[in-house]
């Protein structure tokens, strides 16, 4: 390409008039009709004139030039129909070389202007021909409806992020500004990338839109939709997220009010313990009762009852209700609210173990004497009435006067000790609750496990569980059974861990197996161990109650291939319902600190990390990074003084310095 020689090239989705000013070794040195000299690999040339301009020329004699030829290319490319020419040509499917094509679109002589005027009418407008500077192949009438509706959908979409970024941008601001039209599409774009990030099909647009707002950060879009009440201030966002299911179906709904409303049948084969004084111990805010306990002395032992509500009674299998709980795999209890697993009128009513209410239940009753040694025990489908309804509070208050509650807490402390001699491993941390009230900052409870009331229910619910297993296995049947292996390490033996190394001990634990065959449980120090006891609520022990059921003839039983596949199935979801609670419960732990920045605060060194330590808050058994002590020497365990310098609940944030 000789100096003189006039070129184009396509830089930035615009075609660029220039002249060649030299050439040296396939690169070019082009003044172009921008007044710019730039250096240019001669491939990149899309068109080439076959006449020069003379040289030398001053610079803007030679700009000036170049201007009047880019004009009047562009004015002979926008005479060009290329609608009209791909009707008349899409049917060959054949390539079309320039020269043609310039033919096509200038029949009267056409020059090396009028064949640049095509390459940049075919440029501009690639809807009807695919293009490479030389040659034109039509697309086909698929391609060019697909095309279409792709050019419509980009042009939407620039309007969205436009409309989208003004609004949200006023909103930020406090300004006035009227909803577009397109709120809806706006609204789930944004709500689509906050809960779903780089994974939303939306994150493109949703990222356009905070930029057009100038406002960079996530949160800004948390903000700008509680701002206009899409969402509210404490949106639990994480149901969205997992879409979580919080209504019933109405079908489900149905279902579950015509069992309701119907009789509870009271099978003559039922044991009828309903003049047994059962009772049943709970927290406060507790409405669903699924376990209940009776006592009663019998020559030198006694006779223990720990009563399941017999949820499988009501719940059939395969039944609507059924599929639901599976979906579901659990209740969800979190500080703000409770997600069901079953109706309510299920779970808190005809299943529910109420006070004064005959109940089907699966009893296991235990000869047993003090030292925990069982003599021998039976699993029977029975009839009970709760007599009492106690809270773990009233449980710790009676424990000295009431003959039954201090008969099972003696026992219940003679069963964890056997438990301990074969290796159990408890972790004595204590419970941290969280009382909501209303527009006022979030209460903060901190219980110790090891009271009389949570103690012995701990430990009966254990007991049932050990007995339903071994009762299984005996029987030939598999159920979920669920086993843990040894800990990774040991840091204390029986009860005698300070806070301390519970804690760290916790983190040192095996992960729980579930499986169809019987294997032992380290953790608890039990051979073998299923889950049975908490049916309205799981549906795991819903599925352990039908085997019981069919243990006992009153069902056919699930195959192991069966129990295998409902494992596989829950696997996912159980662990959802745990993230669920977890986040939940720190959310409101964070929004309650909120209101204690800048107090200070007694905290455990855990460990020494990259930057600063990990230490534990014991007073809110919550663990963070610690700053600001970066040129302090301290090991694990040792007692500091801390203050609490930034937290914000819904970015997960807490910030504590040294001091």
């Amino acid at each position: 390409m000789e100096p003189g020689s006039i070129v184009e090239f396509i830089d930035q989705q615009k075609i660029i008039c220039a002249v060649v000013l030299e050439t040296k070794k396939m690169r070019l040195r082009l003044l172009t009709e921008t007044n710019r000299e730039v250096k240019l690999a001669a491939a990149r040339v899309s068109h080439r004139s076959g006449w020069p301009m003379q040289l030398p020329q001053s610079r803007e004699k030679l700009v000036s030039s170049l201007k009047t030829i880019g004009v009047q290319r562009r004015k002979a490319s926008e005479q060009i129909d290329i609608k009209e020419l791909w009707d008349i040509l899409h049917s060959e499917q054949e390539w079309i070389d320039l020269p043609t094509m310039t033919d096509f679109c200038f029949p009267n002589e056409p020059d090396d202007n009028h064949q640049a005027a095509v390459i940049r009418a075919f440029f501009r407008d690639k809807t009807y021909f695919k293009f490479q500077t030389d040659r034109f192949f039509p697309h086909t009438a698929e391609q060019v409806d697909q095309i279409i509706t792709q050019k419509q959908a980009a042009v939407q979409r620039e309007q969205l992020i436009d409309l989208g970024g003004l609004w949200v941008q006023k909103v930020l601001k406090n300004q006035k500004c009227a909803e577009p039209l397109e709120k809806r599409t706006i609204i789930e774009t944004l709500i689509s990338y906050y809960l779903y990030d780089k994974e939303s099909s939306h994150s493109q647009a949703a990222k356009a839109i905070l930029k057009k707002a100038a406002a960079g950060s996530m949160s800004a879009i948390f903000t700008f939709l509680t701002k206009i009440q899409v969402w509210r201030p404490n949106e639990n966002t994480d149901l969205l997220r997992y879409e979580v299911p919080i209504e019933f179906s109405k079908n489900v709904q149905i279902e579950a009010e015509t069992l309701c409303a119907s009789l509870i049948k009271m099978e003559d084969y039922r044991h009828d313990l309903s003049q047994t004084p059962v009772i049943t111990i709970d927290g406060p805010q507790t409405s669903d009762f699924d376990d209940a306990l009776s006592i009663r002395r019998q020559d030198d032992h006694f006779v223990l009852g720990i009563h399941i509500a017999d949820v499988a009674h009501f719940i059939a299998k395969g039944s609507s209700l059924d599929r639901e709980a599976r979906n579901r795999a659990s209740s969800i209890y979190m500080p703000d609210q409770k997600i069901p697993m079953l109706p309510s009128c299920l779970s808190d009513d005809i299943c529910s173990l109420k006070v004064g209410h005959a109940r089907p239940a699966i009893s296991t009753l235990v000869r047993i004497n003090e030292r925990a040694e069982i003599l021998d025990y039976q699993i029977v489908p029975s009839i009970i009435k709760v007599h009492r309804q106690l809270t773990y509070q009233d449980a710790d208050n009676t424990a000295n006067e009431d003959e039954a509650i201090a008969a099972m807490f003696a026992i219940a402390k003679s069963y964890r000790s056997k438990r301990l001699d074969s290796g159990a491993l408890i972790i004595d941390l204590p419970e941290i609750s969280l009382r909501l009230n209303n527009s006022q900052p979030p209460e903060i409870k901190k219980t110790e496990r090891e009271t009389p009331g949570r103690l012995l229910v701990s430990e009966f619910m254990i007991l049932a569980n050990e007995l339903a297993a071994r009762f299984l296995a005996e029987k030939k049947l598999p159920a979920i059974f669920r086993a843990q292996p040894d800990p990774r390490e040991r840091l204390f033996q029986r009860q005698e861990g300070t806070l301390f190394q519970n804690w760290m001990q916790r983190k040192l634990l095996s992960r729980f197996v579930l499986g169809a065959n019987p294997e032992p449980h380290s953790g608890l120090g039990l051979p073998s161990y299923v889950t049975c006891t908490s049916p309205i609520r799981k549906y795991t022990d819903l599925i352990t109650q039908r085997q019981l059921h069919a243990a006992m003839g009153l069902e056919s039983a699930y195959d192991k291939k069966q129990i295998e596949n409902i494992i596989t199935s829950l696997d996912q979801t159980v662990g959802q319902v745990g993230r669920l609670q977890f986040r939940r419960n720190r959310y409101w732990l964070l929004k309650a600190l909120e209101k204690k920045v800048g107090q200070k605060q007694e905290a455990i060194v855990l460990s020494k990390r990259r930057e600063g330590y990990a230490i534990l808050l014991p007073n809110y058994m919550i663990e963070c990074n610690l700053s600001g002590a970066e040129g302090i020497k301290l090991k694990p365990e040792d007692p500091v003084m801390v203050t609490i310098q930034h937290v914000h609940a819904r970015n997960d944030v807490l910030t504590v310095v040294f001091g």
